[in-house]
Formats: structure tokens, sequence, C-alpha cells
């Protein structure tokens, strides 16, 4: 039975979404029964705008690491990660580590829908994500990047694993050593090392994460990346899209 959640969030400059993404994740919370402690960790990463104060304004127990030395996203994650499970204080079998992005923003049952799968003996759980607004696209960026997703979309399930929405048993994690020191694909890594090591996996299609469609990001590989490239491609009758490079994409199970 899981008595302990928390989320990490790792924010470079985002003072334009943070807000949000705290306000999604607070009303995620409340629905977690009381009995269950729950935590909120945003690792600042080199923030020099108006990340941090926002971040007590809009969640005022949240707590928030400083990182000013530029490490990679996945040492982000995962100083974040080793941080709640000390706070949290409870046994790592017992304890579910939730990770989103600073620009995205969970659906209010996205606790409740891990909390489910990790009952049902879920080590990790790797969900999707949609884009919240097109608007600064046009239509043919659209339909690709969908067509790119949807051929790894199968029935109830998928293979894709997203920062955004990824869970993991903290006992799980600790074990396989975390997210790896990556500046891009540290998700799909930790994920390939948890089916290597024969956890149980769980890849829902339920309640996905909406986040941003912006192209210039925070990191390098990311999904920006992605739709930047599509933007700036030229249409040819018959070209199939390709997976690679989609976000989220793994071999893993």
């Amino acid at each position: 039975m899981i008595t302990g959640v928390a989320v990490v969030v790792p924010a470079h400059n985002e003072e334009g979404s943070i807000g949000a993404c705290l306000d999604g994740l607070l009303e995620a919370f409340s629905l977690v029964p009381p009995a269950i402690r729950t935590s909120i960790v945003v690792v600042l990463d080199r923030c020099d705008d108006r990340t941090a104060p926002l971040v007590h304004a809009h969640a005022a127990g949240a707590e928030t690491l400083v990182d000013r030395r530029g490490r990679p996203l996945g040492s982000l994650r995962d100083r974040g990660a080793r941080h709640a499970i000390a706070r949290l204080a409870r046994p790592a079998a017992q304890t579910w580590l939730l990770h989103t992005d600073a620009d995205s923003v969970v659906p209010r049952d996205w606790v409740r829908a891990h909390l489910r799968h990790a009952e049902l003996g879920a080590h990790a759980v790797a969900g999707l994500t949609e884009i919240a607004d097109w608007a600064s696209h046009d239509d043919r960026t659209r339909r690709r990047y969908e067509r790119m997703v949807s051929e790894l979309i199968r029935g109830d399930g998928h293979d894709h694993v997203y920062g955004a929405n990824l869970g993991v048993r903290a006992d799980a994690y600790l074990r396989v050593g975390g997210f790896p020191p990556l500046s891009t694909g540290e998700d799909h890594a930790l994920w390939t090392r948890l089916n290597q090591a024969g956890c149980p996996l769980a890849k829902p299609t339920e309640s996905p994460v909406r986040t941003s469609s912006r192209v210039r990001g925070r990191a390098s590989g990311g999904l920006a990346d992605l739709l930047r490239s599509i933007s700036a491609e030229r249409s040819r009758p018959g070209d199939a899209a390709s997976c690679r490079g989609v976000p989220g994409r793994t071999a893993g199970s």
C-alpha cells in the first residue's frame, strides 16, 4: 500500500508556466486520501526570473531545491527524487515518485490514476501527454505529430515514455540507480533500467498530461525541438512520418 506520494518538477526560467503547473498538481493532490503523506519538490535550475517566488505564491508548502551548476536534466530529476524520498520518510516500497514538467498541467485524477496502477502491482507507470494548444502551429504540423504519436498507441496501452507523466515506486527507483545523468532521454533510460530489472510496468492511456507546444524548449532534443523540426519540413507527397525522435518513444515494454 502506498503511504507517501511526491512529485518532482524541474524548472528553468518557467515564470510563464509554473503557476498553472502547480495549480494542477495541488488540485490532483486534493483527491489523495488524507492518510497518504504528500510532497511537491521543484528543482530550480539556474533560474534568474520569477520562477522561485511564483512557486511559493502558488504552492506555499512546496519545497524548492536550487541548482546553479547547469547539471543534466537527469541529475536534476534524480536530486529531486532522492530529496523527496528522504522528506517523506516512508518505507521505499510504500513511496510513489511522480514526475512532470514545469510547462505541463496534470489532470485532476492524475495522482489517483497512478496510485490505482500502483495498487494493482505496477512498480512504474508511463502515461501519455497531449499538446495543450496548437494555435502557434499549422495544421500540417499538428497532423504529422499526432500521426507519429498514434502509431505507438495500441488499444489500452502504448509504447511511449514521457518525463512529464511518469511514476515509479521508490524501492524500484533506488534499486536501478534512478535517472542517469543525461541531458535528454533520461526518462527512456530509467524506463529501460526498470524493464531490464524485471519490474512490473504499466503504460495506460487514461489521464494524459497537457503540455506546451512551444518550439524553444529548455532541454535539447525534447518536444520543442521536434515540433520545430516538423514545422520546418517541406511536405513531401506520400512521406510517412517517422517515429524516430518522438519524445516518449521507447523500445521498453
